[in-house]
């Protein structure tokens, strides 16, 4: 699944509650956002790898944290603060790794 960050129809706090959702929890995730500006979770490049062509990256989630899956995607306080780091950073762009902890 992705968010295309620019169209305001698809980045909503129910899109973002459907990304977290569709992450495997029992694997490392990490949020993404492309330089043209599609948010999705990664799990084969994580970390500081292959991170050409992003305007910035979430730190990485490790797996069994809880920040991915059906659970996670329950927490409205989680899901919130995901949103409103996902809509400061892409409006405000400056930071290419973010840390929402």
């Amino acid at each position: 699944m992705q968010i295309d960050l620019k169209d305001p129809g698809q980045f909503t706090e129910v899109a973002v509650r459907q990304l977290i959702a569709s992450g495997q929890d029992k694997v490392h995730n990490q949020l993404r956002v492309s330089s043209s500006g599609i948010a999705y979770l990664s799990v084969d490049a994580i970390g500081g790898a292959a991170i050409e062509g992003l305007c910035f990256r979430f730190e990485t989630w490790s797996a069994w944290s809880g920040c991915v899956g059906e659970v996670a995607a329950c927490d409205e306080v989680w899901v919130r603060q995901i949103f409103n780091a996902l809509h400061q950073h892409w409006t405000h762009p400056g930071q290419d790794y973010i840390d929402v902890y």
